[in-house]
């Protein structure tokens, strides 16, 4: 029931803040994937008697194979083939602090079926874009706050201490920044894993140190494109993490950004404190105003990338994912944001 209510929030939401209302995003058919299992390394190494996992190495390497591995150098435990390495492993699932935060996160995580099927829903839309894609094996873990996402050659894992929602104490005893724990709620599971396998999928072979403003914004609006292609559904607010008064800021104020942006000649500045004061996390974005969400330049480049495609309509998401000629996009995506 409750996640009934909290995807009619979301249609409810995306009615609200939506930038376009058309059905640009829809598929002309749903594809099959095969269903969606989420293996919980969390729960095999915190709910097992800690004199018991000394024996369980071979089973847990059997079971969760490469990413028990990746894992292990997220928390600092080193190689796993050595023995201190699986040692180091142990320590971090018999610290008593990590056990709570385990407790906390089987607390507010006790059934993963909800986000089973948002995934498959997702891997669906991926198959449809891109047919001979492999839909990557699910995991989730929790790593002392370290990781949100962790992704790998068909891996990809969600660290849930970092979802436990906005505000949490444990955030507030780390220091953990306000406007960056308004992210890291349940709602972000989904587009977040999301986005860090397009990232990964599609590193930016173009970002050197003679990068402009211009290609950080569209290799950014790239990877958000591509995950609303894949969450169609959800409101853009979700998909970006802005409140719903900076969403509308954006959406009220598309046109005097980009024309700041323009008047100020920054689209093709190489300054990277300028390109980070822009596309960078930040409780808002210091060349507009307060009001402003951190990032905001980043919702322009998906702005400029989703007026690309609709008006290049014989171009696959395939085709976007590799192609980097960015000033050929802006050209050709004739983006013209009203007043």
């Amino acid at each position: 029931m409750r996640h009934t209510v909290k995807i009619i929030c979301l249609i409810f939401l995306s009615l609200l803040t939506e930038s376009c209302g058309d059905n640009h995003y829809s598929i002309k058919q749903k594809v099959p994937v095969p269903e969606i299992e989420i293996l919980r390394l969390e729960k095999d190494l915190f709910s097992t008697d800690p004199a018991s996992l000394q024996t369980m190495k071979d089973s847990l390497l059997s079971k969760y194979g490469r990413f028990l591995q990746l894992f292990a150098y997220v928390i600092d435990a080193g190689n796993l083939n050595d023995s201190t390495g699986f040692n180091s492993l142990i320590e971090f699932a018999t610290g008593r602090l990590n056990y709570e935060v385990y407790e906390t996160v089987i607390g507010k995580y006790p059934d993963l079926s909800y986000y089973e099927q948002e995934f498959e829903r997702a891997w669906g839309n991926y198959r449809y874009y891109f047919p001979d894609s492999v839909i990557p094996r699910m995991y989730t873990f929790i790593s002392g706050f370290n990781s949100s996402i962790i992704v790998g050659d068909s891996i990809l894992a969600t660290g849930l201490d970092r979802y436990l929602g906005a505000g949490h104490r444990f955030y507030t005893e780390l220091g953990i920044y306000n406007y960056l724990t308004l992210k890291m709620v349940p709602e972000k599971i989904v587009p977040d894993a999301i986005y860090a396998w397009a990232k990964a999928g599609w590193p930016d072979s173009s970002r050197e140190s003679s990068a402009d403003l211009l290609s950080a914004m569209l290799y950014e609006g790239k990877l958000h494109y591509f995950t609303k292609c894949m969450l169609n559904d959800y409101p853009d607010s979700v998909l970006f993490g802005f409140t719903s008064d900076q969403m509308m800021f954006c959406i009220n104020n598309e046109y005097r950004m980009w024309e700041y942006l323009i008047e100020y000649d920054m689209l093709f500045s190489t300054d990277i404190m300028l390109i980070r004061k822009l596309t960078g996390e930040a409780p808002f974005t210091t060349y507009f105003t307060s009001e402003s969400p951190g990032k905001a330049g980043v919702w322009l480049g998906f702005r400029i990338i989703e007026s690309y495609m609709k008006n290049n309509p014989g171009i696959e998401l395939s085709q976007l994912m590799i192609y980097n000629n960015y000033r050929k996009i802006l050209e050709e995506a004739k983006y013209n944001p009203q007043e």
